[in-house]
């Protein structure tokens, strides 16, 4: 376990930089694994608190059981939980039926900037990883935004870990603390903490979720995976990609970059 070891320790410090360098920074709380590693991990930087807002992202399209596994956590581990909605979109009636790259831009991405507008936040800490995603593999684990927009074609070198942070009006930046970690480490981690894990993740009936979104763009895997062991033994032989089952990474090869140089996830 001297691998998952050094992620974690690299994951402490960068959180703690965040905590060292920016005003007022939120963490991005999504009920899956990767963003319940990340919220963990705060808890090991920080002595068992979270001393960040936590975002959840409301499209109010999840699935009921994700908004069950949020409310639980947030009354069990006592952070404070920001619910964020574009509730105009939402009253308007958008949904994936006007097409994945508008709904995700109305209802997530539209979303966390009036979150972010609304509460001064200067700094946004993402867990999305490298090996997710080809678009998410050209990512630093300190990201500029300028106007809310992702430039992935001007980002600075990170060398010997050192970040940029970057400050003032129309500007935020996003950091991204499991940039370097894999899905299974992901797995290892959670198992090695004894976390409680959305049971989605767990096979039901020869069907279980390896990547969790909202109900009409997110389908299940063929799986008889009940239990981290048996997960991670998944992992281990799967050739799939992880988001095979998300609408909106099919769409086109420049669908997922798209979304993301307007400010997606």
């Amino acid at each position: 376990m001297s691998e998952l070891k050094d992620l974690v320790n690299k994951s402490i410090y960068i959180l703690r930089e965040v905590k060292a360098e920016f005003k007022n920074p939120a963490i991005l709380f999504s009920t899956g694994k990767d963003s319940l590693t990340g919220l963990s991990l705060c808890r090991e930087a920080f002595f068992g608190t979270i001393p960040f807002p936590v975002i959840h992202i409301d499209t109010t399209f999840k699935f009921p059981v994700m908004y069950d596994f949020r409310d639980n956590l947030a009354k069990e581990w006592g952070f404070n939980l920001i619910v964020a909605k574009n509730q105009k979109a939402i009253d308007k009636g958008m949904s994936v039926t006007q097409g994945h790259l508008k709904c995700c831009t109305e209802l997530k991405t539209k979303a966390l900037k009036m979150c972010i507008d609304q509460y001064g936040f200067d700094a946004i800490i993402v867990c999305i990883r490298r090996d997710e995603h080809g678009i998410r593999s050209k990512e630093r684990v300190f990201s500029s935004r300028d106007n809310f927009k992702w430039n992935y074609n001007h980002q600075p070198a990170e060398m010997w870990e050192q970040y940029h942070a970057i400050s003032g009006e129309g500007l935020h930046t996003r950091i991204h603390p499991i940039l370097h970690w894999r899905e299974i480490n992901c797995w290892e981690y959670l198992k090695s903490r004894g976390l409680p894990i959305n049971p989605m993740y767990f096979s039901i009936n020869g069907h279980r979720y390896r990547s969790l979104g909202c109900q009409p763009c997110t389908q299940p895997i063929s799986s008889s995976a009940s239990n981290i062991d048996e997960v991670i033994e998944e992992l281990r032989i799967t050739k799939d990609a992880e988001r095979a089952g998300r609408a909106q990474d099919k769409e086109s090869k420049s669908g997922m970059q798209a979304l993301r140089s307007l400010g997606y996830m």
